[in-house]
């Protein structure tokens, strides 16, 4: 006879944890009912443009639905007199964004590793007329779209790099040599493949203090911010056993250099930047609010232009104290601060036509949040009340929009409730919601 086994203490708080999040969304509900009524009674009228003389309106697919960075997009091609249709895995089917009236139709793919997504990608361009295949990419996905893309290419365009490019930009230590090959400032770099190399390094030869990350995306590891070496051997060398590294899963030991950290966004044409927008970064980042900086600039257009670079690239870089510029990482996929285009009639323009003039953000555009972190940080007391105030008088929810008001009700409440409910069923543990990128972020996760 075969019984169950029991239920432990970790199985508890996970179960304890994902109940009462449950519950504090349904408190929140009727609020965001409410809110969603009047939008929808009242709404801000924005009807979508026709196309820009000399143009004709195109059918646009573009990818990621569950992330705030293809609702985006989305908007803004429907605004500008496209059509649009959005593409998810089916583990995200419920995502509030396919209810978007910016959405013409919603299409779901096997996940990015299975051997048929690229002809499921396929199937849709040809059975929707696709003109433009825009990813908006995962750390998985991006190079799966980039294996797609020359069974794409002879029926629609399609804004990615090739796959040799994305696997070298996403590789960090690959990233730093063509950085360093373009003649731009980069930190001491090491590539690890065993934890012994961490404990044999000669740290007292540098000058700064070095970080272990994870090459391949590691939801979890990535916040990791210990500084290496700690104050004993023994101790550096358990922080190192402690990381998942062998020559399968490398990882890189790269000099930490204390500064101002930035991401920037940028849309690219064969090295020419197209779309930039540069942001002061956090390492938990749900808050954008346009930066300029020459010099961060400078060095992102010099390594574009060097590469020849085309697609949707993302960079996060660090301003020393003495000034100078240094790369951290880089990213073949759309950075979340795009939601800073919202309002921008030439997005649109600056993604689909060669020609169209490059775009920054506004002068007047309003920093973005997301209400139910800001609302999440204020009952972790992570930020006091007036700060928290401050943050919703100065900015605008990155999802919620008066003409178009549903996403913001059923990302919260249907989307995010429905795997919450799944990991409640299955015991599945998770660390936070991202509602900004529509997931739980979890052990091993995508």
């Amino acid at each position: 006879m075969r019984t169950n086994p029991p239920v432990g203490p970790g199985k508890l708080r996970t179960a304890s944890k994902t109940l009462g999040t449950l519950a504090l969304l349904q408190l929140v509900l009727p609020v965001n009912l409410v809110l969603t009524a009047v939008a929808l009674v009242w709404p801000r009228r924005d009807a979508p443009a026709a196309a820009a003389p000399g143009t004709s309106s195109k059918t646009i697919l573009i990818s990621g639905g569950k992330m705030t960075k293809a609702l985006q997009l989305a908007r803004s091609m429907h605004r500008a007199g496209h059509r649009v249709i959005l593409v998810e895995t089916a583990r995200y089917r419920l995502t509030g964004h396919r209810f978007s009236r910016a959405v013409d139709r919603f299409r779901t793919v096997p996940p990015p590793t299975a051997p048929g997504y690229a002809q499921a990608l396929l199937d849709i361009v040809l059975a929707e007329g696709v003109d433009v295949y825009i990813p908006v990419c995962s750390p998985v996905s991006s190079y799966y779209d980039a294996l797609a893309k020359p069974l794409l290419e002879p029926h629609c365009t399609v804004l990615h790099p090739e796959a040799e490019v994305v696997r070298a930009l996403d590789d960090k230590y690959e990233f730093t040599r063509m950085a360093r090959a373009a003649g731009l400032s980069t930190p001491d770099s090491h590539r690890v493949t065993e934890a012994r190399q961490v404990t044999e390094f000669d740290f007292a030869a540098g000058q700064r203090p070095y970080l272990l990350k994870s090459i391949a995306y590691d939801p979890v590891n990535r916040l990791d911010l210990t500084t290496l070496p700690r104050p004993t051997r023994p101790e550096t060398a358990a922080h190192a056993r402690s990381k998942p590294i062998s020559p399968r899963n490398p990882w890189i030991m790269q000099e930490f250099i204390a500064g101002q950290e930035y991401c920037v966004h940028t849309t690219v044409r064969d090295g020419e930047i197209k779309v930039y927008v540069c942001c002061a970064s956090s390492a938990f980042q749900v808050n954008y609010a346009r930066s300029d900086h020459p010099g961060i600039e400078a060095w992102v257009r010099r390594f574009a232009s060097f590469h020849r670079l085309t697609g949707q690239i993302s960079f996060d870089l660090i301003q020393a104290e003495d000034g100078r510029v240094f790369p951290i990482e880089c990213n073949p996929r759309t950075h979340s601060a795009i939601t800073l285009f919202r309002d921008h009639p030439g997005l649109a323009p600056a993604y689909l036509d060669p020609g169209a003039p490059p775009v920054t953000p506004r002068p007047d555009s309003r920093p973005t949040y997301w209400t139910y972190h800001e609302l999440w940080r204020l009952l972790r007391r992570q930020r006091g009340l007036r700060e928290g105030l401050r943050v919703f008088a100065r900015g605008t929810d990155a999802i919620f929009d008066r003409s178009d008001p549903l996403p913001f009700l059923l990302v919260h409440h249907v989307q995010i409730p429905g795997l919450l409910l799944r990991n409640l069923v299955t015991g599945r543990d998770w660390h936070r919601i991202d509602f900004n990128i529509g997931k739980l972020v979890e052990p091993a996760g995508d």
